[in-house]
């Protein structure tokens, strides 16, 4: 029986082999080429977490500024008089309330951010293999927007509900886990989702500015040699430029954000009514409220993501093509 079928029964055993063979090559090619670049963005979030626990305070104070407001009356006379009651009612270590929802959502925000950039600017490219500013515009909007609603919107609504507890007379969330269980256990999932439309205009505007500014200053300093070796300070500074940009560019975005996001947020209907809120009690000045310590932060920050990025891909080119 077995001489009968053994025509039949080999072509197939060897096309099989064939079709394990071919599908373990396909995905070792795979990971070859995402190793690389899965492994570039774990240690640009790396690196973004270790610059958040160094300068978490400004954010702190950032944040505590654009909750508080004008006509409740305010709280805080200005960046000093909010760390120096910060410090005298919780120690130095209320300066860093809220801060373990932005560690925990460094890699992942960094793997999103950069993955949808490369996805969209593969897609956008010209003939030569150049992203133009503009496109580096559009490519750097997609990939904050995706971001906004990966991974931003949770961990931002999750930071500033901490830091605005903190203030409140009855503090009810004890740490990271217990106010995550709290915040879904009383307003379910969506509680982790508020303020999500003014996180993605934020966000989309953040990265659309950064990737835009970024983009330029790359091609003007390599201008027709597009092979031409960028120095790590050299981008740095351009991060730093990049990120000054951005805080100029959406800081109003930025307070409708942490208001939508706060304990308080039931006082708004929508983010164009907490935008006209803050216009008719507070003044057009509201919307720059923590400027000076969002300006700090972020520039350090998108200034050692891009150095880390850029300098990993360098190195890891030399082992596997990750352009």
């Amino acid at each position: 029986r077995y001489s009968q079928h053994k025509a039949f029964i080999e072509p197939r055993s060897t096309l099989a082999k064939k079709t394990i063979f071919s599908r373990f090559d396909s995905f070792v090619e795979t990971s070859v080429f995402f190793f690389p670049l899965l492994l570039a963005r774990s240690l640009g979030g790396i690196a973004g977490g270790i610059e958040i626990c160094i300068t978490f305070p400004t954010e702190y104070v950032k944040t505590q500024l654009q909750l508080d407001e004008k006509a409740n009356p305010p709280k805080y006379k200005g960046i000093v008089d909010c760390v120096k009651q910060t410090v005298k009612s919780h120690g130095v270590r209320g300066l860093y309330r809220g801060l373990s929802s932005l560690v925990y959502g460094s890699i992942p925000k960094a793997a999103v951010r950069f993955g949808m950039f490369e996805f969209l600017s593969n897609k956008m490219r010209d003939e030569s293999g150049k992203l133009d500013s503009k496109r580096g515009f559009f490519c750097g909007l997609g990939a904050g927007v995706a971001e906004a609603v990966v991974v931003v919107c949770p961990m931002e609504t999750i930071k500033v509900k901490f830091i605005h507890d903190q203030t409140s007379a009855n503090p009810k969330y004890r740490g990271f886990f217990h106010g995550v269980r709290e915040i879904i256990r009383s307003q379910g999932l969506k509680g982790t989702y508020q303020g999500l439309t003014a996180t993605v205009l934020k966000q989309g505007s953040n990265q659309a500015i950064r990737f835009y500014v970024m983009t330029s200053l790359r091609n003007w300093y390599k201008g027709d040699d597009p092979n031409k070796a960028i120095n790590p300070l050299i981008t740095g500074l351009f991060g730093a430029i990049a990120g000054a940009a951005s805080v100029f560019g959406n800081t109003p975005l930025d307070v409708i954000k942490t208001r939508m996001q706060g304990l308080e947020a039931h006082k708004y209907k929508s983010t164009v009514d907490c935008a006209v809120k803050i216009l008719k009690h507070e003044g057009p000045l509201a919307f720059y409220k923590g400027t000076v310590p969002r300006l700090g932060r972020v520039c350090m920050d998108v200034a050692i993501v891009f150095i880390i990025y850029e300098e990993v891909v360098k190195l890891l080119n030399l082992v596997w093509k990750t352009d």
